[in-house]
């Protein structure tokens, strides 16, 4: 189908504008037999976009994550304190391979080796939120990587964990990190991790 014959946009309006936004719309689209929907309404969360880094050693084979605090696990009754690999939120005209070397640095401290290299993009809730996620990933020196850090503006508490990939791995499949961009970052590690043996930072 083609989107723009296919999509007819009748309303929008900001039903909420705070942290985040809430856009309702008010639409129709053509279905697959080529008929029209009734008028439909739709909440769409907007919350821009994001990139996540994955922080792999290859000399050591280890991982750099990160633990913070995430109302929204706890609230789903998981825990509240969370190992992710570090994150942030993409500022309008920021380039998306400097976000992820400043979000690296000031969450666990430690310098890119290199370039970053984009290894995933995806949507992080197609029904119902236009945040896209960008994976990268980066390679450090693990060893430099200690302590607590985040943006104190920002009321961030993060602590560094150095893991060895096989054990990072494990805890993306076990469901003992549960953060998406962690779990494909891994997985997408998990596939490519005797390539990237002997590439030093």
């Amino acid at each position: 189908m083609n989107d723009e014959q296919d999509i007819d946009i009748r309303e929008k309006e900001t039903v909420f504008a705070g942290f985040f936004r809430m856009e309702r719309y008010r639409l129709r689209h053509r279905k697959f037999d080529g008929s029209w929907t009734p008028e439909v309404s739709r909440e769409i969360f907007e919350r821009g976009n994001a990139v996540a880094i994955l922080l792999y050693d290859p000399d050591l084979d280890t991982v750099v994550m990160v633990e913070q605090f995430r109302l929204p696990a706890y609230l789903a009754g998981r825990s509240a304190w969370c190992i992710e690999t570090p994150a942030g939120v993409v500022k309008p005209g920021e380039e998306l391979a400097g976000v992820a070397r400043r979000e690296a640095m000031e969450e666990t401290g430690c310098e890119i080796a290199g370039e970053v290299r984009q290894i995933s993009q995806f949507m992080a809730s197609i029904g119902g939120s236009t945040e896209i996620v960008t994976v990268f990933l980066g390679i450090v020196d693990s060893r430099k990587a200690t302590g607590i850090h985040g943006v104190a503006d920002e009321h961030e508490d993060i602590r560094v964990h150095v893991v060895p990939a096989a054990e990072a791995i494990r805890m993306a499949d076990e469901g003992e990190i549960e953060n998406a961009a962690s779990v494909i970052a891994l997985n997408w590690l998990a596939r490519h991790q005797a390539s990237l043996k002997g590439t030093s930072a």
